[in-house]
């Protein structure tokens, strides 16, 4: 809990200026010292904060880094595997076409 200095005299002596009582006067500067000493955040607490979050901002690093990983992987997987494909397709339609060119060349030499 952080504690917070506030000159309960000068805001006090304020409020009776005002026309406050002494007792209201004193009765609202405790609250008001109270209520933001519970309400002020030390530096050490900012400190504490900003650590936290630097950690959770590397664990999101290193998370994203992992999770990229495994994207690149797929992917290299699945470029591999179109290659595979692509190459079945090309030698087989090599071999298709080049079965059409020896029939039409052995049609035109009437050896068929």
């Amino acid at each position: 809990m952080s504690t917070f200095v506030l000159d309960t005299l000068a805001y006090a002596d304020t409020l009776k200026a005002g026309g406050f009582s002494p007792e209201q006067a004193e009765a609202q500067s405790r609250a008001l010292a109270e209520i933001l000493d519970r309400q002020m955040t030390t530096k050490a607490e900012i400190a504490q904060h900003e650590n936290d979050l630097r950690r959770d901002i590397e664990a999101l690093r290193v998370e994203l880094k992992r999770d990229l990983r495994e994207v690149e992987l797929r992917l290299e997987a699945k470029m591999a595997e179109t290659k595979a494909d692509l190459t079945r397709w090309v030698v087989g339609a090599g071999v298709l076409q080049t079965a059409i060119v020896v029939g039409v060349l052995l049609k035109v030499a009437k050896l068929v």
